[in-house]
């Protein structure tokens, strides 16, 4: 009876504290915790500290206890954790970062620890694992490892020698027996773990974690690519939007330019390009200080009213 009490009081302790998250914080993060040793844990939550904390615990536990909060206030902002579905995104070794703090700052420092761990026979690879070319440090009495996996080598000075970079074990393939002795034997730790976030929470909206790696360039990107096919759309079935005013009226003041050339009609921006065309050598004239060198200095003279560059003699200006 005293054990089925501490146990009734342990999960009434679980389900409060619980509820004091789901109250204060509105901001989470979804996390698994496979390989994550227990003094990783420990560092994790002493860096998250003051403004995060973590929660583990029975998913069926996490999901009865989410349920009843639900049920009691009626806090829609927590509803993914148990729904679409009966299991939602408690599901597997997870566990969840409650924060009030910067979500880019606090997936940061989750990703600062982690920790090496060697290759088990079995596990599956979550990167590349690659033996560098060079001395092993193993007598020649163990090329068989290297001869079952296929890595070319040969003995210097006594030792066994890589020829050259290979892969041994593929990101997503699981590692085998002879790998698993191999890369113990060099010494190798292969792979990093730690708690990997899988999804993200905020005020009620599941996103993935990739979202919070876009930075405002790429959003500045995408909004200049869709401006562009707006315009080119607008363009190609003469439809007026504002993306293709610019390029609508700088086309319509080159059809007036040409007309104007073509014809007796003018006006103060047409007639400087008819200038031009009618006395070609006003071009060289204009180019003449640049072809011979540095000019000498000029006379001080009244400031004069700047002209107009070619640009705005083309009318260019008119859309400053």
């Amino acid at each position: 009876m005293v054990a089925e009490e501490r146990v009734s009081q342990k999960k009434k302790d679980y389900r409060k504290r619980l509820g004091q998250y789901l109250q204060t914080y509105d901001k989470a993060f979804i996390v698994n915790a496979d390989n994550v040793g227990s003094k990783q844990f420990m560092d994790i939550r002493k860096a998250l500290r003051p403004n995060s904390v973590i929660l583990m615990g029975k998913n069926t536990m996490m999901r009865y206890c989410v349920e009843k909060y639900l049920e009691e206030t009626n806090d829609h902002r927590w509803e993914c954790l148990v729904k679409p579905g009966k299991k939602g995104l408690l599901e597997g070794n997870v566990g969840v970062v409650f924060t009030n703090g910067d979500l880019s700052q606090v997936k940061d420092e989750i990703a600062k620890y982690k920790v090496g761990a060697p290759a088990r026979v079995g596990a599956t690879a979550n990167e590349d694992v690659v033996i560098k070319a060079g001395s092993t440090g193993m007598d020649p009495s163990q090329t068989s490892f290297f001869q079952a996996l296929g890595i070319a080598t040969k003995i210097n000075k006594g030792t066994i020698e890589i020829v050259s970079d290979v892969v041994v074990v593929k990101n997503g393939d699981r590692v085998g027996a002879s790998q698993a002795t191999l890369l113990a034997k060099l010494g190798i730790k292969p792979f990093k773990y730690g708690l990997q976030i899988i999804k993200v929470i905020e005020s009620g909206t599941v996103y993935d974690p990739k979202v919070m790696d876009i930075t405002d360039e790429d959003l500045m990107a995408s909004a200049i690519t869709a401006v562009r096919e707006v315009a080119a759309l607008s363009l190609g079935a003469h439809y007026p939007s504002l993306a293709a005013a610019p390029h609508v009226l700088i086309d319509g003041y080159k059809n007036v330019l040409a007309i104007a050339l073509e014809t007796e009609y003018t006006f103060p921006l047409a007639q400087k390009v008819k200038d031009y065309l009618a006395d070609p050598s006003k071009f060289a004239v204009a180019a003449a200080p640049a072809a011979g060198g540095a000019a000498p200095a000029a006379k001080k003279e009244e400031p004069k009213k700047e002209e107009p560059s070619e640009e705005e003699d083309m009318g260019f200006s008119l859309f400053d």
